[in-house]
Formats: C-alpha cells, structure tokens, sequence
C-alpha cells in the first residue's frame, strides 16, 4: 500500500524535503510502526524520528497516536509540537 507523507516546521527543513510517496513493508499497519521505519534509515532521520522525541502525527488531517491503523492512500503528516505566543 502507497501512502503519502508529509513533514512540517523544523522537521521539514532538516529532512530537506516536504513530502514523500513511500510503499510500505508488508505488515506495517499504524502511524508507530511508520514512525520506527522512518527512523531505521539512520542519521538525521533516527535523530528526528527516535522514539524518544516529541513528534505529533495526523492521519488525513485528524491528529492520532501512533496506534492509528493505516490505509492505502492516507496522508500521514509529522510536525514537532510549535508554540505560540
């Protein structure tokens, strides 16, 4: 299955890109098991996406956990948390 992502903010400009196509493994069914993918391709993506950073995820513009199953042609968006003031 083939779904779209999408990086905002600080995430966005680290990774050098705004949105990726990405046909995932058999198997990987929800926003954490995306997230763990993403994070096994080493450097800045492990940096940013280790399980240990505050990273917020919507699945077709509704914010999920990382329990939030996913379908073939959802877009999956990670952000940092952004403050106002």
């Amino acid at each position: 299955m083939t779904i779209t992502i999408l990086f905002f903010a600080g995430l966005r400009e680290a990774l050098g890109a705004g949105r990726e196509a990405l046909t995932l493994p058999e198997g990987m069914a929800n926003v954490g098991a995306l997230r763990a993918h993403l994070a096994a391709r080493g450097g800045v993506w492990a940096e940013h996406f280790a399980s240990s950073r505050n990273l917020r995820a919507a699945v077709n513009q509704d914010m999920v956990g990382l329990d939030a199953l996913l379908h073939a042609g959802d877009e999956v968006a990670f952000f940092p948390p952004v403050t106002g003031g």
